[in-house]
């Protein structure tokens, strides 16, 4: 089912809902670029979808979800929306947020805190942004295709993210799942794509502060977001765990789904 609710300012948010209407929540946020489509193999699991209730939201700029002109830079803005679709999945939700989709979840706990979580699934995420954050440290691919990612130039801008998609699996990617990766980051204005990138802001404080159960999800190959993100993110949450995905790249929920959502389902039933 798609539907939408309204966040900070008025901006308008997509959501993909599927699995049992009266079970725990589970919300999906997903990374720079994307779309709630990228959790398309969790959204169609039987597995979670007869044990939980699954929500996955476009962050705004994205999919299918309003494209305001400002307020990519604002934690509160970030908080806010994430805010608006907890209160439409219900209380006590887990959530699973993907690389950049990281950041927006700290900037939820910033603002707002730990209280409408159960528990906290970070995947290949970044959890601060700017030069010389630990908990945002990127990998090659992502520095190596950065400025041509953001051009308004089709012609620098299309190439370099067909590479990206393409390369940022720990192996081979289907060449359908390469083009549904490439469509939606085509999706994102260049003007948003780069927006997301203008902050600079720790989070070790936030981090420290984090009282809810936490598993940090990284494939040990990633090349998008370095795996130190990772190690600097599992030290600073006090009791947080860490699952490596030996030779995985950037997206274990799509390049390991099954092994992924066998993970997702006991952590969420340990919550």
């Amino acid at each position: 089912m798609r539907t939408e609710v309204v966040g900070h300012g008025g901006t308008r948010l997509g959501l993909r809902v599927e699995g049992a209407g009266n079970s725990r929540p589970i919300v999906f946020v997903h990374g720079w670029a994307q779309s709630s489509g990228c959790w398309a193999a969790q959204l169609a699991d039987p597995a979670l979808t007869e044990r939980f209730r699954l929500v996955a939201m476009d962050l705004r700029g994205h999919g299918a979800s309003d494209v305001p002109a400002a307020g990519y830079d604002d934690p509160v803005v970030w908080a806010d929306d994430l805010a608006a679709v907890l209160d439409f999945a219900g209380p006590d939700a887990i959530v699973v947020a993907w690389s950049y989709g990281g950041l927006v979840l700290v900037d939820h706990i910033r603002v707002h805190g730990t209280a409408r979580l159960r528990g906290i699934v970070l995947v290949g995420a970044i959890t601060e942004i700017g030069r010389d954050r630990a908990g945002g440290r990127v990998g090659p691919l992502m520095r190596e295709h950065m400025r041509a990612m953001l051009s308004d130039d089709p012609d620098i801008a299309v190439p370099a993210l067909t590479a990206f998609s393409r390369e940022m699996a720990g192996g081979p990617v289907p060449g359908a799942q390469v083009q549904a990766l490439l469509g939606a980051s085509l999706s994102v204005p260049p003007s948003v794509r780069a927006a997301l990138f203008r902050r600079d802001i720790g989070s070790e404080e936030v981090l420290a502060a984090i009282d809810k159960p936490t598993l940090v999800v990284h494939g040990s190959h990633d090349r998008v977001i370095d795996p130190a993100a990772a190690e600097h993110t599992i030290g600073k949450i006090p009791g947080a765990t860490g699952r490596w995905f030996l030779d995985g790249g950037h997206a274990p929920f799509a390049e390991s789904a099954d092994e992924f959502d066998a993970v997702l389902r006991q952590f969420a039933e340990e919550c």
